[in-house]
C-alpha cells in the first residue's frame, strides 16, 4: 500500500493489486496503463472526498467491526469495470477482501449477486455508495453500447464512441464501451486529428487546414479524419489522401453515394443523430465505422443495491 494521498486516501499500487486480480480481469489492467491508472485514482480520491467524513458509521461502529455485504442487480445487465470495488476499498483500507461472482462483460440477471465483500464495517459503508455510483452508470454504458452492437453484427460495420463522456471520466467511460461490445475512437484530442467545420471555415477550406497539418507536424503527423457535409467536401478530402473521412449527419443516399467516391485505403465513419430507432438504416451501407455519442452521453444508469449480511 502506498502512503495517503494528500493525507485522506490511500493509493493502491497498481501491479500487486494486477497480480491479484489479472486473471479475471485482463483487459481492465491492459486497459488502465500507468498514466490513466493515476487518472483513475484522482476520480475516485475526489469521489470519496465528496462524500467527506462518514459520521453516522464511525458513531454506530467501532474500527474493529466486521462485516459481509454483497452488490446485486435490480435489472438485467453487462457486467463491468468490476475491479472498481477493490480499488475503492483500498483507498481506505487492506482490511477489506472482495469476492467476485461475475466477471466484466458477464450478464447479469435481475437479482443475482455480483461480488461479496468481507472486511471493516466503517469503509464498506463508506465506500458503498461511490461504488455503486461507478458502477451503475458503467454497467448502463455496456449495456447500452451491446444493444447497438446487436443491431450491426450482420454487417461489417464497427461501432465507434465519441468524446462525449463525462469529464473526467473518459477513460471508464471508454472501457465500458470496450465491455460492451465496441471500439474505442480517439481517446484525446492528440490521437488523431480531426478537422471539423468550425476548422475547415475558419481555414477557408479541407485543402488550406489539411495542408497546415501536414506542414506544421511533417513526418510526426497523427493520422487525419475530415468530418465532410457534402460530396463536395467528401472530394475535395479524397483527393488529399486523408486517413478517414466522416461522413456527418448525411441521409442514407447521400452517404451510399459518397462512399463510391471514396477509395478502400481511406476509413470511412457514419455520424450524427444515430440511435437504436435508425442504425439499422445505415448499419449495411459499407461504412468502416458507424460513431455514436448516445452510447456514453445518453446510456441509462443500471439499478445496483448493497446490502450488509
Amino acid at each position: 500500500m502506498n502512503n495517503k494521498n494528500q493525507g485522506e486516501f490511500y493509493s493502491p499500487d497498481f501491479n500487486k493489486l494486477k497480480s491479484t486480480l489479472d486473471n479475471n480481469f485482463y483487459l481492465f489492467f491492459k486497459f488502465f496503463t500507468p498514466n490513466r491508472w493515476n487518472l483513475l485514482l484522482n476520480i475516485i480520491h475526489l469521489a470519496l472526498r465528496e462524500d467527506g467524513e462518514d459520521l453516522t458509521s464511525i458513531g454506530i461502529f467501532k474500527e474493529s467491526d466486521r462485516a459481509d455485504a454483497y452488490i446485486i442487480a435490480k435489472e438485467d445487465a453487462i457486467c463491468s469495470a468490476l475491479p472498481l470495488i477493490d480499488i475503492i476499498l483500498l483507498c481506505l483500507s487492506n482490511k477489506n477482501n472482495v469476492l467476485y461472482l461475475k466477471k466484466d462483460g458477464d450478464r447479469v440477471l435481475k437479482g443475482e449477486k455480483i461480488a461479496v465483500i468481507s472486511g471493516c464495517a466503517i469503509d464498506i459503508l463508506k465506500g458503498e455508495r461511490v461504488i455503486l455510483n461507478f458502477l451503475s452508470h458503467l454497467f448502463g454504458i455496456s449495456t447500452y453500447t451491446h444493444k447497438f452492437v446487436q443491431k450491426l453484427k450482420h454487417s461489417n460495420t464497427k461501432l465507434l464512441d465519441t468524446r462525449k463522456t463525462l469529464p473526467g471520466l473518459r477513460y471508464l467511460d471508454k472501457y465500458a464501451v470496450l465491455i460492451g461490445g465496441g471500439k474505442n475512437h480517439r481517446m484525446d484530442l492528440s490521437e488523431m486529428l480531426m478537422i471539423k467545420d468550425n476548422h475547415i471555415d475558419r481555414a477557408g477550406s479541407i485543402k488550406k487546414a489539411i495542408l497546415s497539418l501536414r506542414d506544421k507536424y511533417k513526418n510526426s503527423c497523427p493520422p487525419i479524419i475530415v468530418e465532410c457535409r457534402n460530396i463536395d467536401e467528401v472530394k475535395e478530402a479524397v483527393k488529399l489522401r486523408v486517413d478517414r473521412i466522416l461522413l456527418d449527419n448525411m441521409t442514407p443516399y447521400q452517404i451510399q453515394e459518397s462512399i463510391k467516391l471514396i477509395p478502400p485505403y481511406i476509413e470511412t465513419e457514419i455520424s450524427g443523430g444515430i440511435n437504436l430507432d435508425n442504425i439499422d438504416m445505415f448499419a449495411h451501407i459499407g461504412a468502416t465505422f458507424i460513431s455514436v455519442g448516445a452510447i456514453t452521453k445518453d446510456a441509462p444508469c443500471i439499478d445496483l443495491s448493497m446490502s450488509i449480511l
